[in-house]
């Protein structure tokens, strides 16, 4: 297999691997708020942070429920920093707009089977019975666990020079014996890097993109279908409706990362247009949104909500928002990880690193106003933060080519 060959596999695989571990994870958090409300339990009143971890909903507990949402952070700021890494290792300056997109569109696949399932199994249903919710969840736990193993299929990219060497067996016998030594020395130095590299400016205006990413990633994974299933003039089909909501998200996903994956081949426009695209997107998103949902769907009762939208409640409109909001979030997120792809491609953790810890903090922030904000008051947020974050990933990009010309900046934190 050659070099390029075995990068495009290791892109394929972690795409796969992703898509397996995301159909548990992302058809939890679609459907976390609304099984957490059919437990009927004052004991299970709160945010989305319970949507974490697949395997508590098996038989769940309040304590296991916060107690895994502490070790599932933990865990999703390594995985997607090697993620991050692995993508770029895998990747140069002129596939790494390609393997984004691939990475992206497989990975937003997930949204599709798992979703499938709740479509079906839960038509028609106004509450969640316990073996409803045993049979989802034992099933999700299974599927994270395949998307794991898969991960032991990514091999390690050959070096860019493969060069006869005599001493080289000598070499390697002294890097087996300090490679403990040097992991240690390594994570200690990203680590530094990271927090120097959070006062770059680079780095300042990307965070603004990235925690906009975050606040809209709440949004359409677990409060938007939580607002579906809320509104009363769904009828019964307001909790299958959910699962149908993920679909369509999943469509605009997998549509925005395969097209921006083929578009990226000509990049003489850059990123920018495809931004401004997810931005008009996601703006006629909220504006439907606001229109076609409740105000106080959020923060209803567990028997939904009867109040009237500024204009009749349509399904169709609903789903057709979920669909853009998939595609607007396909668009910045692919440029996001192609940008720090570019700028970093020397070394990546520490960026990506700084990239998963705003987007999660906001994330986070998000998941904790949900319960208290109206829906109008949420949108609005969104709004502020998607304007002033497509400006700030404007300016990066329009200065990403002076940037890497002058890498050694970045070397030399």
């Amino acid at each position: 297999m050659s070099p390029e060959s075995k990068k495009l596999f290791n892109v394929v695989i972690l795409g796969v691997a992703f898509m397996f571990m995301f159909t548990a994870f992302q058809t939890c958090g679609n459907v976390a708020q609304t099984v957490i409300r059919s437990l009927n339990s004052t004991d299970f009143h709160g945010s989305g942070y319970t949507s974490i971890y697949i395997a508590v909903f098996i038989q769940p507990f309040t304590w296991s429920f916060y107690t895994a949402s502490v070790f599932i952070g933990i865990a999703a700021a390594v995985l997607w920093t090697a993620q991050g890494n692995c993508l770029t290792v895998n990747s140069d300056e002129n596939t790494i707009g390609r393997n984004s997109g691939i990475f992206w569109a497989l990975l937003q696949s997930s949204l599709f089977f798992g979703n499938l399932y709740i479509y079906y199994a839960w038509q028609g249903k106004t509450q969640i019975s316990e073996n409803d919710r045993r049979t989802v969840f034992i099933a999700l736990t299974v599927i994270s666990l395949v998307g794991t193993v898969l991960f032991f299929l990514i091999r390690k990219p050959d070096p860019p020079n493969v060069l006869g060497d005599d001493g080289s067996s000598d070499n390697e016998s002294l890097e087996v014996n300090m490679s403990v030594q040097n992991n240690m020395t390594k994570a200690v130095d990203a680590f530094k890097k990271s927090l120097k590299l959070c006062i770059t400016k680079e780095i300042l205006y990307l965070s603004v993109t990235t925690a906009y990413t975050g606040l809209e990633l709440t949004f359409f994974s677990g409060i938007y279908g939580t607002c579906i299933g809320a509104v009363n003039q769904f009828g019964t089909e307001e909790k299958s409706l959910i699962g149908l909501s993920g679909i369509f998200i999943g469509i605009g996903e997998i549509l925005g990362g395969s097209l921006f994956g083929l578009l990226s081949k000509n990049s003489r426009f850059g990123r920018n247009p495809v931004v401004l695209l997810g931005i008009l997107v996601h703006f006629v998103a909220f504006y439907l949104i606001f229109l076609n949902i409740p105000s106080d769907a959020p923060v209803a009762p567990i028997e939904g909500t009867d109040s009237n939208a500024y204009i009749n409640s349509s399904k169709e409109i609903a789903l057709f928002c979920s669909f853009l909001l998939g595609l607007g979030d396909s668009c910045f997120n692919t440029q996001l990880i192609s940008i720090l792809g570019f700028l970093y491609s020397e070394d990546s953790a520490p960026a990506f690193a700084v990239f998963k810890f705003v987007q999660s903090i906001c994330a986070a922030m998000a998941f904790f106003y949900s319960n208290y904000l109206l829906l109008h008051w949420q949108l609005l947020v969104m709004v502020i933060f998607g304007f002033f974050g497509t400006l700030s990933f404007f300016t990066v990009e329009w200065e990403a080519a002076n940037f890497v010309a002058r890498g050694s900046e970045y070397r030399s934190i």
